[in-house]
């Protein structure tokens, strides 16, 4: 699908992460997103330490594609150790 004559594609792209507004190009990801924002942060989501989420809570892949608006949190990962040590949910104490 081509644009529309007159109109072009904006230089870069204003994303939100951990409620800092950053701009990125366009094509960039997730992860680029965070990398613009906070390098060291990035680096912790490479190393699987922090997980990237959207503004619902959800996890974002890292190569997620990002678009003009986006919110983005990261948190800390949830490790096997972390989820042996949960208190059981109500389906696992049946």
């Amino acid at each position: 699908m081509s644009e529309p004559a007159g109109t072009t594609r904006p230089a870069t792209l204003r994303v939100f992460v951990n409620e800092r507004g950053v701009d990125v190009a366009p094509g960039a990801t997730a992860h680029d997103a965070v990398r613009a924002a906070d390098p060291a942060e990035a680096e912790r989501v490479a190393d699987g330490a922090r997980v990237i989420v959207d503004s619902r809570g959800l996890p974002t892949p890292p190569e997620a594609p990002t678009h003009g608006g986006a919110i983005y949190r990261t948190i800390a990962a949830r490790r096997p150790a972390d989820a042996a040590s949960s208190p059981p949910t109500d389906h696992e104490t049946a």
